[in-house]
């Protein structure tokens, strides 16, 4: 049995979610910045007249902040609780891998990026994280309720 999933680049490594969950790909968008929100929320885009909120999966997942000048892409997910995007470095491609190549996250891989990933399919010559929604949207949910905003 083979997935398609729709792959990105964080900090020069693969990522990637499953297509059905993928609403769109854009291009950068302004965001509003949201008073008290958690440091990953990184702001509200208007797509189209429907306000998303913007999650920054860089910080959501400690690495090192885009840098100076560079400007985030968003991968728009439709979820049951509406649109929500995802900010990343850049848009790879849709790939289609057979499940026979999925393994659970490699011992490398500690903390949070742990928890975010469901774990990874080895490609000829890299390995692509597979980044799992669910835990990313209740993570960013966990985190609004701890901090109280």
């Amino acid at each position: 049995m083979t997935r398609q999933f729709c792959v990105f680049l964080l900090d020069g490594q693969l990522f990637g979610v499953e297509v059905s969950l993928v609403q769109e790909v854009v291009r950068h968008q302004a965001m509003t910045r949201v008073p008290l929100a958690p440091p990953v929320i990184g702001g509200l885009i208007n797509l189209r007249g429907q306000l998303v909120t913007a999650i920054d999966v860089r910080r959501l997942l400690n690495l090192a902040p885009l840098p100076e000048g560079r400007l985030p892409m968003n991968v728009v997910l439709h979820t049951t609780d509406g649109s929500v995007s995802l900010l990343v470095d850049d848009i790879d491609n849709v790939i289609e891998v057979d499940d026979s190549a999925f393994e659970e996250p490699p011992d490398t891989v500690h903390g949070r990026t742990r928890d975010l990933i469901q774990g990874v399919y080895k490609l000829e010559d890299r390995l692509l994280l597979v980044l799992n929604t669910e835990a990313v949207l209740h993570f960013e949910k966990a985190k609004s309720a701890t901090t109280g905003r």
